[in-house]
C-alpha cells in the first residue's frame, strides 16, 4: 500500500510538472485605431437626424492578460476608447455645427486559438470575446436649429456585447512578444433602452443619452421624438500591444 502511495504521489508530480511547464502567461499593453461601421459611422447630418451616431474615427489604450496551456489561451483586456465626428447638421446651413465624442470603456475576455510557425518567430491567433462596455461623451451644438448652443454631456450607459478577432504575433526578443491584433466589435449585443433625461421633452434628449432603441414616442416629422429604430454600435479594432512574458 505504502508503495501504491508513493508511486502515485510520483507520477501526479510528474505529469504536474509538465501542465506547469506548458503555462504561459504575458501580461502588456499598446494602443491603436478605431473605425466605427453601420449605424455608428455616418455624418453629422445622420446624428442630428437620429438615424445613425456619426462617428467617424478614433483611438484606443489597451491593457491586456494572456494566459496559454497547451496551444490554447484565455485572455481579458481593459479597453479605452475615445472616438468622435464633427460637421454641420444642415448642408444648407455652414455656420451649424455639431462636435460629438463617445468615450468606451470595455472589459473583454474570451478563448484564443494559437498557431505558431515551426523555426520561426512568427504565429498567428482567432479569439473570440464577451464584452461590458460603459459609454460617456459629450456633444457640442452651435448655430443647429431646434437645440440650444452649447456643450452636453452624455449620460453614462453599460452594454454587453460580443467581438470576434485574430492576429499576429512577433516573438524577435526573448520574453518579448509584439501582438498586432484587429478585431470586430458588437457593443450593444444586450441591453438597448431610449432614455430621456428632461421631464419636459426637447429635442437635445435624444442626444444627451446613448438612445440605442427607437423612441416609444417616435412620429414621422417630429422635431422631438425623432430615433425611429434601434441602433447597432459595432467598430474594428487595430491594435498593437507589446507583451511581456512572466
Amino acid at each position: 500500500m505504502k508503495n501504491i502511495a508513493v508511486l502515485s504521489f510520483v507520477i501526479i508530480l510528474f505529469i504536474s510538472s509538465i501542465i506547469y511547464s506548458q503555462i504561459t502567461l504575458q501580461i502588456g499593453a499598446g494602443g491603436g485605431y478605431m473605425l466605427p461601421t453601420g449605424d455608428y459611422a455616418g455624418t453629422t447630418e445622420d446624428f442630428y437626424n437620429g438615424t445613425n451616431y456619426g462617428m467617424s474615427s478614433g483611438y484606443n489604450f489597451n491593457a491586456k492578460v494572456r494566459v496559454g496551456l497547451l496551444g490554447l489561451n484565455l485572455f481579458g483586456i481593459i479597453d479605452y476608447s475615445s472616438i468622435s465626428g464633427d460637421g454641420q447638421s444642415d448642408p444648407d446651413n455652414k455656420n451649424s455645427q455639431i462636435e460629438n465624442t463617445q468615450n468606451i470603456l470595455s472589459f473583454k475576455a474570451g478563448p484564443e486559438f494559437s498557431f505558431d510557425i515551426p523555426l520561426s518567430p512568427v504565429g498567428f491567433y482567432l479569439d473570440g470575446f464577451v464584452s461590458l462596455s460603459t459609454f460617456s461623451g459629450t456633444v457640442s451644438f452651435q448655430g443647429v436649429s431646434g437645440v440650444s448652443s452649447g456643450d452636453y454631456d452624455l449620460e453614462t450607459a453599460t452594454r454587453v456585447g460580443a467581438g470576434v478577432g485574430g492576429g499576429v504575433l512577433l516573438d524577435f526578443i526573448p520574453i518579448i512578444t509584439l501582438d498586432l491584433g484587429v478585431n470586430y466589435n458588437w457593443y450593444n449585443l444586450f441591453g438597448k433602452q431610449y432614455n430621456s433625461v428632461n421631464t419636459n421633452l426637447q429635442r437635445v434628449d435624444a442626444y444627451t443619452s446613448l438612445n440605442d432603441d427607437a423612441d416609444p414616442l417616435y412620429q414621422s416629422g417630429s422635431n422631438v421624438h425623432i430615433i425611429g429604430e434601434s441602433r447597432s454600435i459595432n467598430a474594428w479594432e487595430f491594435t498593437l500591444t507589446l507583451m511581456f512574458g512572466i
